[in-house]
Order: C-alpha cells, then structure tokens, then sequence
C-alpha cells in the first residue's frame, strides 16, 4: 500500500480515509525515510499530533469520537482524522494506517476528568478508555509508545489503574519511563503539570528535556501581551476565535475591582456570590480572578473562557481571555485552525477542544525524546 500526505486544504475536510476503507487521496509524496509514522488515539484538536508534526513525524491518522475535532486535526496536522470510538477500532485496523517500513509510534492521552478529585468517588466509565487503549497497545504492538495524562492518574484507585496499565505494557515486553512534567519547563506559558509515560520494545527510552528555568519561564505578558485589546463580548475584526465571553453587569463590577493576584474577597459584601458566603464556599479563591502578566498563566481548562470559572481574568482589560488567548497560553501556534472558515464559534465547543488539549510545547519535547531514542537505537 503506497502512503501519500494530505495537502494542507483551504478550508474543507482532508477526509481522504476512515479506518477500514480502501484508498488514499492526496497528491503530496512523503519524505521517502520518514522519521516515523504517528498514530494518535484521542487526538481531540490534534494538541499531541501538533507536537510531533512541528517534529518533521508523519501523522497517519488520529482518532477521536468527538466530530468537532475533525477540521481542526486534519487542517493543522495534515493528516485524516477518525471519527470512531476505541472501543470500536480493531487493532488491524490500526495496523493498516502505519506507513510500511517505517518506526511505528501510538500516542494518545484518555480523556482526564475521570481522573480529577471531583469524580474519583464516582464510577465514571471513562475510566475505563485508559484500559482500552492498553488492549489496543498489546495487540498492535507499535515500537514507541507515549501516553499523557493528569498526575491524579497515578493514585487513582489507590495506583491500581495505572499500576495495571504499565504491567500489561511490560508483559508484552515494553520498557517504561514515566514521569510528572512541570509544562513551564517546557516553553508553556502555564503553570500546569502532566504525566508523560513513553515505552518503547528496543529498551530503556528517554524522558523529555526541560527547556527552560524558573527565572525564564514564558510568561502571560509574554505569550498574550502583544494580542489587540478587547471588550466583553468583543470579536476582533481579524481574527474569529480572539473573542471575549460576554460579561453581566455585575461581573463587570467584580472585574473592575480584581486585581491580579487578589481575590474575590476584595470585594464589597453586595458583590461577593451567595456560594462564597456560605461556610463551604469561602476557601475557593481561585475563581473570579484576574491572571497576573509576569507568570506564567494558570492551568487552562475547558471553561477558561468564562471569568467566574477560575482565574481567567485579563490580567489589565475587564474581560475574560479569548479562545485565542487559551489556545496560545495552551502553547497553540497563533494561526492554528479550530473551527472551517464560515462555520459558527461555539465558545463552549471550541474551549473544550482547547482546554482538553495536550499543550503543542509539552508534544514537541516528547517528540524530541523519542526522535533521540529512536536515532539512539538505529530505527
């Protein structure tokens, strides 16, 4: 089967292939020595992908039960993008999209709210995709393989989840490294850390090399300092997703008195919320803030679009960040594609795509690592 690359469209789909049909479209020749061929397992806007594409990796295809995620991985990461559940991918499938002769690499991150404190004492079937994607792993059997996830996962369920997903990874004879990435050394310009397990069946492989201290970490000043001011509910003329969530005139009151690095409780007693009032409210400070411009900005998640969500406040103007903003503090390129030109922004659509996506600067150092592994041991 000859393997061809998607041209980068002008605004429709590159759906050139789903899994299980036959024959590719596309008029782009690969690298004749590819330096591996990716396929990404819950690739959601193609964060990960993202990573490894900036690498000079061949993207096959990622995989995600999420339809909006389509333009966004197949414009960026010119690549075809499957629209099907894990749990509904046959192993040979996944076999057959690898490009032949080449280092086959399966990354993936499961999707991380099972994992949170808030649903830990829930049972959330979700949880289950981790050991989905294990089953997928052992069949398949890809030389390198990269799974990235909240630091929670680690003692979820007392460690027995992931205890159980490294076992089943090393009885089919992968070697493992894992640990927990603090992102901002990594160029993020956010203060957000990430498990990162990469395995690999020709031995030990290599962790991600920071690139940055603390005394030079991205900034918010730095990554969104320079980005056209906005009002409330603002879209700017040029740019479609450098949009603000609209604000109510009492939110409006509480920005214009937040201040970076204080908190709601700066407040006069008619602003602050009746939540906050109650006993069991007044220690969550983190929300209804403004983030401060010489750190790196906080955790982004899929809401960080709304200012009572957390402490996404423009750090100076009386708004929220835009979907922009997120995507760029998510270590986005300035111009990545989120939605087909034309089609409608959907804050709540585009900012799940946006907070639940592995930041694009954390992918590239993983890329790097197995890139030297793999030069390392001659594939």
């Amino acid at each position: 089967m000859s393997r061809t690359i998607q041209k980068k469209p002008e605004g429709g789909s590159t759906n050139s292939r789903h899994l299980g049909s036959s024959g590719r479209q596309s008029s782009l020749p690969e690298p004749s020595k590819p330096i591996a061929s990716v396929i990404d397992v819950f690739c959601g806007a193609g964060g990960l992908s993202h990573g490894f594409f900036l690498e000079d990796f061949v993207i096959s295809c990622g995989i995600d039960a999420d339809e909006a995620c389509r333009y966004p991985f197949e414009y960026n990461n010119r690549a075809p993008f499957v629209c099907k559940d894990i749990k509904d991918v046959a192993p040979e499938e996944v076999e057959e999209e690898f490009i032949p002769d080449a280092p086959r690499i399966l990354v993936g991150c499961a999707p991380c709210q099972p994992f949170s404190k808030y649903t830990q004492a829930r049972e959330d079937p979700k949880w289950r995709l981790l050991d989905d994607f294990a089953a997928l792993i052992t069949k398949v059997r890809p030389d390198v393989v990269s799974m990235e996830n909240v630091p929670q996962l680690v003692h979820f369920k007392g460690g027995e989840l992931f205890d159980s997903f490294i076992r089943r990874l090393e009885l089919v004879g992968y070697e493992i490294a894992w640990e927990i990435a603090c992102c901002p050394n990594f160029g993020v310009p956010q203060n957000r850390s990430r498990l990162v397990l990469i395995a690999s069946l020709h031995g030990k492989p290599m962790m991600p090399v920071s690139t940055h201290e603390p005394n030079d970490y991205v900034t918010a000043r730095n990554a969104i300092g320079m980005m056209p001011p906005l009002s409330a509910g603002e879209i700017h003329s040029q740019d479609s997703l450098h949009r603000a969530s609209r604000l109510s005139a009492v939110n409006l009151d509480r920005i214009r008195l937040s201040t970076p690095g204080r908190t709601w409780r700066d407040w006069p007693e008619h602003l602050v919320t009746d939540c906050h009032k109650r006993p069991s409210g007044r220690s969550y400070a983190s929300v209804y803030g403004r983030m401060a411009w010489d750190e790196p900005a906080p955790t982004m998640t899929t809401q960080f679009y709304g200012f009572g969500n957390g402490r996404f406040g423009h750090p100076e103007q009386d708004r929220a960040i835009s979907l922009r903003e997120g995507a760029i503090l998510q270590s986005f390129p300035p111009c990545y594609g989120f939605v087909a030109p034309g089609k409608p922004i959907k804050l709540k659509t585009v900012g799940r795509m946006i907070g639940n996506a592995v930041p694009v600067k954390l992918a590239r150092a993983i890329a790097r690592a197995i890139k030297r592994h793999l030069s390392e041991i001659g594939l």
